[in-house]
């Protein structure tokens, strides 16, 4: 689990720039190469920090930095489906085949429904080709003398065939979009999430994608264009921060957000406190009046983590830029 966050850190880094150049979906802020970049790079240090080989509480401390300090749509994503593949691995200090296809299919689920109103062709299309992939009758049944589910051989196809399907998932993006089809270009998101589940497979086997396969995306080679710069300009603002709120007020808040708001996404940080019926939630929308947003909030709950973010804005160098430059609250 630290080997692979690691390498996910190193992969977005170099990957970050033709990340950016392809994020036109859900906005064209040519943001989501640099949000994930940072949402995984605090994952990977506080799983460095987390001592152990329980490989679920590993990545849960690491999902639950991602969720804390996610930078936009996608990095709130990512850390949506760390949080969740963790959920599954917890006690176990090794992870095989059943145990991957089975913490994917939870990703999957928690992903999907994170979001008020999700969207095919996008990283939430990947997630869920990965998940079939490595539960397919290949990856559960590699061959004779496989040596069993819990085998070696059994990870190793699951990780295959999860990363061969959420390619394929990649590519159809591109048809899935009206937006991406009309700019001839594959969603950034779901690139994005091809690479943390291609730096899974590296750290396990040591083989990640080939060039070949990233410069057949459409719109992803080096020397393509920044096709974001070409949309046009997103109006609001990106609001995030963190509320402490019972299930009922939770589902009460989002329906309010949908009300005043789109790309509301709503998640749990950490467990839910059964004696004060309470949990923590991450709250991600896109407003027109962040300030009356932010009223509605307060008047549930007093929200922590707060930040503003010009969807338009081009990100300043060395700040938090979740979808634009930010103003901190």
């Amino acid at each position: 689990m630290r080997r692979w966050l690691a390498d996910a850190e190193t992969v977005l880094a170099n990957h970050s720039d033709r990340l950016n150049a392809i994020n036109i979906f859900p906005v064209a802020d040519g943001d989501t190469g640099t949000n994930l970049y940072h949402t995984v790079r605090a994952a990977a240090s506080a799983a460095a920090e987390t001592p152990g080989t329980d490989v679920g509480e590993v990545l849960a401390a690491a999902g639950q930095a991602a969720m804390e300090e996610a930078w936009g749509n996608s990095g709130t994503l990512l850390a949506v489906f760390l949080d969740a593949v963790a959920a599954t691995l917890r006690g176990h200090t090794r992870v095989n085949g059943p145990l991957l296809a089975a913490a994917l299919h939870r990703a999957q689920i928690r992903a999907w429904s994170a979001l008020s109103e999700p969207v095919a062709g996008t990283m939430l299309s990947v997630l869920e080709a990965a998940a079939d992939g490595a539960a397919s009758p290949r990856a559960v049944h590699p061959g004779t003398g496989d040596g069993g589910p819990d085998s070696n051989q059994a990870l190793a196809a699951a990780l295959d065939a999860a990363v061969q399907a959420a390619v394929g998932a990649v590519v159809d993006t591109e048809s899935q979009l009206g937006v991406l089809t009309t700019a001839r270009v594959v969603d950034a998101g779901g690139v994005g999430l091809l690479l943390v589940l291609s730096a899974l497979r590296t750290a396990v086997l040591g083989e990640g994608l080939s060039d070949d396969v990233l410069d057949g995306l459409h719109g992803y080679r080096v020397d393509d264009p920044h096709i974001h710069a070409d949309q046009p300009h997103a109006v609001g603002v990106e609001l995030m921060c963190t509320v402490t709120l019972s299930p009922l007020h939770a589902a009460g808040l989002r329906q309010r957000l949908d009300e005043i708001g789109d790309s509301v996404i709503m998640s749990p940080v950490g467990a839910f406190d059964d004696g004060a019926g309470v949990c923590r939630w991450r709250v991600h929308v896109h407003v027109a009046d962040p300030d009356a947003a932010l009223a509605l909030i307060r008047s549930l709950a007093e929200p922590e983590k707060i930040s503003f973010t010009e969807l338009h804005a081009e990100p300043p160098a060395g700040e938090h830029a979740a979808e634009g430059g930010t103003v901190g609250r």
